[in-house]
């Protein structure tokens, strides 16, 4: 599929809406899709070829003006002949593809990302929006598809409600695998013991940075960063000199110290008071580190939409200072209240506000559109994923099983054997990784999933190299990926009665219900993929039970099929070779389930 996204601004411009067009045309890129971006700015020596920036002449309202972004999206059009156009709005350029014919040939997608917000006393923004509305109005018309960022906007946008027949909610989505697992803490700037409160933004009028700072002037035991830049400057920095130390204001902030602030904050806050904030992305951004929030209780915004589904933080009334100061000293005092949202924070994420499904979905606006994609495929589908040590016998014969079964799309990760695996895989077809240290079945694993991610596929499965799981069983897994996350090949016949008595301990402690509690014969899909590379994936030694558990917790569903298991041809398993492994993997997993069943605190009796 042809894409031309006309955006405002890209990154390293820093903002929400330039941030997600980053993340969304990554993600689109990484499906197969040919995407070309136009938007405003200097061209940067290191932009790729696909990447078109526009000089700006002057900003005029809030709005860039650049008189010759007309003439390169015509050449755009047609150069690149798109099938799909996909305006980014609120942007007066993108006015400008009501002028040719080439893009009244293509179908129109629209990502409402903000009403134009003209508020009480803004004389110019009001004016400037008369001018504006009537080709906004011509805009949507056009429009096959407009993407709402939440239910609260679309429901309280007055220039959408003409339009809500085309209309649909597609949540703003983050590219977790952006985000350092562990920030450079050099990046830290907090005083050491106190409650660390960070707001992140351009300091601007509708943010309402003041009404944060005298709620945090008021509070003992309190500090306050501001990280961003912007017009009401000065004002703030009177503010915090009056706070006694308590707040203190950074500029801009690089990404990496940004994410270091993020990752060590108690609570992130947007206090904004206009629609202008109509999602928050930086808000994905701190759950993203289990950190909860706190938000204006603002009608018709999206911001306390997403804290309400994730049940991420609390709310606040917009402007009172003495309610912002409640829900601070609520966070402040209770420590387990944050730590239980931060942990839902991080599920939610995850579960409700990825990348991939953000993507997903709006692929499913383009066919709503009309847009035909040159290929019934348009991003790369499986890839089959083999940790092996020493299976030089037995790996030819699965990779050409699973060639002739039409899986040719296949990864052995060569965990540093030493009888030729790697090369006999290699020759019989596969693609061969081979580690630089002993990473073990689930790191090898691991580098498959991740290596199936930098590659686009959209799933993948995990099979042994043993020759214990049958290649046909793969269609097993495969009708049954559109009803869960994660789908498991079952065969709890092979085991033994020492590992039914594991199994049935572990079941009952964990509450996990699954058969078969250790088949590496999986199907992960895209949502999970990301789960199973993350650090805390990464902290576990082993990919059966701790995985279940972290599947889980984060909300996705797990599925079980039955599937046929072919005798080990070495009678002996390659992970539990001594009773010293059998025993340290049991008291570990038997941890994990009880670190992870859910607190229940016992009631105090009366008297």
């Amino acid at each position: 599929m042809r894409i031309l996204h006309v955006g405002k601004f890209y990154p390293p411009y820093a903002g929400g809406m330039e941030v997600f067009l980053a993340d969304l045309v990554a993600a689109q890129r990484a499906r197969g899709d040919e995407v070309v971006v136009l938007v405003h700015g200097l061209p940067l020596p290191d932009d790729p070829p696909w990447l078109k920036r526009v000089p700006v002449l002057c900003q005029a309202v809030y709005a860039p003006l650049a008189p010759v972004f007309p003439f390169a999206l015509r050449r755009l059009l047609r150069e690149f002949e798109p099938q799909v156009l996909h305006l980014h709005m609120p942007n007066p350029s993108a006015f400008s593809a009501l002028l040719f014919a080439a893009a009244l040939r293509v179908p129109w997608v629209v990502h409402w990302h903000a009403d134009v917000v003209a508020a009480k006393g803004r004389a110019r923004l009001s004016l400037a929006y008369r001018l504006y509305r009537p080709f906004e109005q011509l805009l949507l018309a056009r429009a096959a598809r407009v993407i709402a960022t939440s239910p609260p906007y679309l429901d309280a946008s007055e220039p959408l409600k003409r339009w809500r027949d085309k209309c649909s909610v597609i949540p703003l989505g983050l590219d977790l695998s952006r985000y350092p697992a562990q920030p450079d803490m050099k990046q830290d700037s907090w005083t050491c013991g106190a409650f660390r409160v960070l707001a992140v933004g351009r300091l601007s009028h509708y943010k309402d940075f003041p009404t944060l700072v005298r709620a945090v002037s008021g509070l003992t035991g309190v500090e306050l960063l501001l990280a961003g830049d912007g017009e009401q400057r000065s004002e703030l920095e009177a503010l915090a000199d009056a706070a006694q130390g308590r707040v203190r204001l950074l500029g801009a902030v690089s990404d990496a110290r940004k994410d270091a602030l993020l990752a060590n904050c108690d609570v992130l806050c947007l206090a904004s008071i206009e629609r202008s904030e109509a999602f928050g992305l930086v808000l994905l951004e701190a759950m993203r580190y289990a950190r909860p929030c706190i938000v204006s209780e603002l009608p018709g915004s999206g911001m306390p939409w997403v804290v309400r589904e994730a049940q991420a933080g609390l709310l606040a009334k917009p402007g009172d200072v003495a309610d912002w100061r409640r829900a601070l000293t609520l966070l402040r005092d209770d420590a387990r209240m944050r730590g239980e949202m931060g942990e839902r924070a991080a599920r939610s994420v995850h579960r409700l506000f990825s990348m991939q499904a953000c993507a997903d979905a709006v692929a499913r606006q383009y066919t709503l559109a009309g847009v035909q994609a040159d290929t019934p495929t348009p991003r790369r589908g499986l890839l089959v994923v083999i940790p092996a040590r020493n299976e030089a016998p037995t790996l030819p014969s699965i990779v050409a099983e699973l060639i002739e079964a039409g899986h040719p799309d296949i990864v052995v990760i060569d965990d540093h054997s030493t009888d030729g695996t790697g090369e006999a895989a290699e020759r019989a077809g596969a693609t061969v990784l081979r580690a630089a240290l002993p990473l073990g079945a689930w790191g090898g694993m691991q580098a498959g999933i991740r290596h199936a991610i930098a590659h686009g596929y959209s799933s993948v499965i995990t099979m042994d190299a043993d020759g214990q799981h049958d290649v046909a069983a793969i269609r097993c897994l495969l009708a049954e990926r559109d009803k869960a996350d994660v789908v498991i090949g079952a065969h709890p016949a092979r085991a033994s009665y020492a590992r039914r008595i594991a199994w049935n301990w572990f079941r009952r402690i964990s509450g996990l219900a699954v058969e078969d509690l250790t088949s590496g014969f999986r199907l992960y899909n895209a949502t999970a993929m990301q789960l199973a590379v993350s650090e805390a994936a990464t902290q576990l030694d082993f990919q059966d039970v701790g995985v279940l558990l972290m599947l889980r917790r984060a909300g996705l569903r797990l599925a079980e099929v039955p599937v046929p298991m072919n005798p080990r041809i070495v009678d002996r398993s390659r992970v539990f070779d001594s009773w010293w492994t059998v025993t340290r993997y049991m008291a570990a997993t038997t941890l994990l389930c009880l670190a992870r069943r859910p607190y229940r605190p016992v009631p105090r009796r009366s008297g």
